[in-house]
Order: C-alpha cells, then sequence, then structure tokens
C-alpha cells in the first residue's frame, strides 16, 4: 500500500491515542511526527533527556512502560533489542500489567523471529491484547517525513486496525502474514542491507583508488541496474565520511548477528551475510559502535589512503 497521509492536526479527534515507549534515533522522530498530526502521545524512555525533548514537542512523559500504557489504544515499541521488549513489556511496571484486551501492541523494533513471535503469545495468552511486529527500513529522516517501510506480521483485523495510522507514518505498507512474518521480512531487508553498505564502502575505495571524481557515481548509475536508494543516499555519506549515526553499527551487527542464527536455525546457506557480519564485528571491536553504519568504511581506509 502506498500510505498517503493527511494534513497536520487533521481529524485529530478521530486519531488513536498514543502510548510509546522507547524515544531514541527512531522514537523520538516518530513521535514528532505523530503529534505534528495530531495525535494524543504519551511516552516513556529510561533516558530522561529524550523524554524531556518529546515532551518540549507536546508529548506527555510517562513514570513507566505500564503508565505509558494507562489511556491509550495503541501501545507503540521501538526498542534496541529482543531482551528490552520483553523486559519493558513483561517486567516490573511493564506493559503487560497495564495492557487491556481492546488495545493493542505494535512492536517498531527488530528482535528474533522466534522469540518475537513467543513474546506475542505470551501477551495474548496473558492479556487478550494483541501483538503487531512491525519492524521499519528508512531510519530517522524517513521517521520524521512520514515515509518509513513498514513490514507487519499479525492477526488480519489487526494489520486493518493500525492501516490509518500507518497512513500517517510510513510511505509503504506490508502486511506479511501471522505474527512473525513482519520480523521475518526485516531479516531479509537487513541481509540486503547489511551486505549493501560493505558493497558502498568497496565502491568509494575503488573510485578514489582510480582517481576518478567519487561523488558522480550516483548521477553516473542513476536508473541503470546498480542504482538503488543506498547508492543515491549512503554513498554520498560515506563520500563525505559522514558517520553521525542514522543507525548505530552496534545495532547493524546486532542485526545481522540474528540474522545470522535464523538463518542458521532454517539451514539457509548465506556467505554474503556472513562475510558482511564479520565486517561489522570487526568495525565494532575496532571502537566503532556508537557512529553510523556507513562507518564500515572505516574498515577500507587505510586501502584508500595507500
Amino acid at each position: 500500500m502506498q500510505a498517503a497521509g493527511t494534513t497536520p492536526g487533521s481529524n485529530a479527534k478521530d486519531k488513536p491515542r498514543i502510548g510509546y515507549v522507547g524515544i531514541g534515533l527512531m522514537g523520538l522522530p516518530m513521535t514528532r511526527r505523530l503529534l505534528e498530526r495530531g495525535y494524543t502521545v504519551s511516552v516513556f524512555d529510561v533516558v530522561s533527556e529524550r523524554t524531556e525533548l518529546a515532551r518540549t514537542a507536546g508529548a506527555r512523559v510517562a513514570a513507566s512502560p505500564a503508565d505509558a500504557v494507562r489511556g491509550a489504544d495503541l501501545v507503540l515499541l521501538n526498542l534496541p533489542t529482543t531482551d528490552a521488549v520483553e523486559l519493558v513489556v513483561f517486567g516490573d511496571e511493564g506493559v503487560a500489567s497495564a495492557i487491556e484486551p481492546s488495545q493493542l501492541l505494535v512492536d517498531f523494533s527488530t528482535v528474533k523471529v522466534e522469540k518475537g513471535r513467543s513474546l506475542a503469545a505470551k501477551l495474548r495468552q496473558k492479556t487478550g491484547c494483541g501483538w503487531v511486529d512491525a519492524p521499519v527500513s528508512g531510519g530517522p529522516p524517513a521517521c520524521a517525513a512520514g515515509t518509513l517501510t513498514v513490514m507487519a506480521g499479525g492477526e488480519p483485523a489487526e494489520l486493518e486496525r493500525i492501516r490509518p495510522l500507518m497512513a500517517d507514518i510510513a510511505g509503504q505498507y506490508t502486511p506479511m502474514g501471522p505474527s512473525g512474518a513482519g520480523s521475518t521480512a526485516k531479516m531479509i531487508n537487513q541481509l540486503i542491507v547489511g551486505c549493501g553498505h560493505a558493497v558502498m564502502a568497496e565502491a568509494v575505495v575503488l573510485a578514489e583508488a582510480a582517481g576518478i571524481d567519487a561523488a558522480r557515481i550516483p548521477q553516473c548509475l542513476a536508473g541503470g541496474y546498480a542504482d538503488s536508494s543506498m547508492l543515491q543516499k549512503l554513498y554520498p555519506r560515506i563520500v563525505e565520511r559522514d558517520f553521525a549515526p542514522q543507525g548505530y553499527a552496534r545495532q547493524m551487527l546486532k542485526d545481522l548477528e540474528m540474522l545470522n542464527d535464523f538463518a542458521g536455525g532454517l539451514k539457509s546457506p548465506l556467505p554474503m551475510a556472513g562475510q558482511a557480519l564479520s565486517l561489522y564485528r570487526m568495525l565494532v571491536h575496532l571502537g566503532f559502535s556508537e557512529l553510523d553504519t556507513a562507518a564500515i568504511f572505516k574498515l577500507y581506509e587505510p586501502a584508500a589512503k595507500g
């Protein structure tokens, strides 16, 4: 579905009330986007500086995940790890302690597929509340612009229930099937993205070593088979050595580790992904975990300068 947004603040009274847990690189711009579109949003994050930024934008700051749930129609999660999701939902003062069957949890986090399915089943059994796995692609700029790509898994009625929300935050929303289907699609996304980052870095290395104008490659290849969003958006950042995080290297490593385990369980050979995983392990080992995923170029930089 190509999602069409509405004008900011339109039909605000008809919009679901939002409880949002996890106000980081992705959660904060999405919260701001929701507020701009007229949603009422309660937020919680363990980092108070983030919640203060959300408060400044117009959100209510909750005292706990459970507090963020109260009064909400939809509960959104955007958390860094599977363990963090489990803790936020089932820990002390967690989502499960307050959520009701009429509410719906939507998890934008990238989590382990089978663990995500089991957490969804546990929440439904314990509370009667549904859970949609809805990982995203596009990074903070897409969050802010409402142009995310969202892949979702869950019950058909629940996938339809969140379609109006997706119209305000996503450029592409694709229900993929039952619980876990969205997370499975995200594993495929990360397979392509993880390998693609290494390819973009090598393309810059080769262009610079050959002495041509590396910055003109996206223009030169536009419209051909080599063209892609990564070529047009990621590659120029590598040329400029802009490694300010739009997505952390440690998060890419986490996702590739999950992909490796998932594929191993299916006996699915992924040699290219294995190489990307080795590169990101090296990058994080060298101390670059807090830089952008594009910082994989740093592994090639000595050769580029040689």
